[in-house]
């Protein structure tokens, strides 16, 4: 499948989902504390989507049960949200949300602390975070898709931090996952030709310990295989003349 190049009314609806994505996001992080469920995050989440007369991508999305996926310390992504699930001060807790705008996509994801937390939890979220930023300081036109994926992992591996290798960024516009795929990790070719108005969901998931990641036997929440923390960081971007303009931000 080709990558896309979106139009100028097209990259105006994405602005406005990446917009209340941001939102969403923001008064998710403000709900965030000990004793709450991840379902609690859900049901928080599904109603702020749908106040904004979105959708949510996630829900039922290859028979994904929940509206966002929900994921705690050694949890990398598409944790399934539980009752039965309650934070703990000095949790991390990963939010990877995304939602339908008049029929074109945003999504972005977040890592928080809970409450108090360790140095090396701590750690984990601000070099997941700073990665993203590393990487598309080198999303432009004229530059190539795998040079965001190499300066991604120079970034997580100078802290002694692991990309995960199983998992990837994607393109994305009227459907949420599009071509082209996004490693954070470096690649033997330097992949596609950056073009203005390609819009692209770039996503670090960085483990703290080991990369190597396995499935539970729900078949859908990733866990990193040593048990060790996990944060994830992604926003939707677009590819501009210039700087990259972050959508969901």
């Amino acid at each position: 499948m080709a990558v896309t190049i979106k139009s100028d009314r097209e990259i105006e609806l994405m602005r406005e989902a990446g917009k209340i994505l941001a939102e969403v996001h923001l008064q998710l992080k403000e709900f965030i504390k000990p004793g709450i469920s991840t379902y609690e995050i859900n049901e928080k989440a599904d109603k702020l989507i749908r106040s904004y007369g979105c959708i949510p991508s996630f829900l039922g999305y290859q028979g994904f049960p929940a509206s966002v996926c929900v994921s705690v310390n050694e949890e990398v992504v598409h944790g399934i949200p539980s009752k039965d699930r309650i934070l703990l001060e000095g949790d991390i807790v990963s939010i990877d949300a995304g939602l339908i705008y008049k029929d074109y996509h945003s999504d972005a994801a977040r890592t928080w602390p809970v409450g108090e937390v360790s140095e090396d939890a701590k750690k984990i979220i601000e070099v997941t975070e700073q990665s993203f930023f590393e990487g598309i300081k080198l999303a432009r036109s004229g530059n190539h898709l795998h040079e965001i994926s190499a300066a991604i992992q120079e970034y997580v591996e100078s802290h002694g931090l692991s990309v995960v290798r199983d998992l990837v960024g994607h393109g994305i516009g009227r459907q949420m996952h599009e071509s082209p795929q996004i490693p954070n990790f470096k690649q033997r070719n330097r992949g596609i030709r950056l073009h203005p108005g390609m819009t692209l969901a770039i996503e670090p998931m960085v483990n703290f310990g080991r990369y190597d990641v396995s499935w539970l036997d729900d078949d859908w929440t990733v866990v990193s295989r040593d048990g060790s923390l996990s944060a994830h960081y992604e926003n939707t971007i677009l590819i501009t003349e210039g700087e990259p303009e972050i959508l969901s931000l």
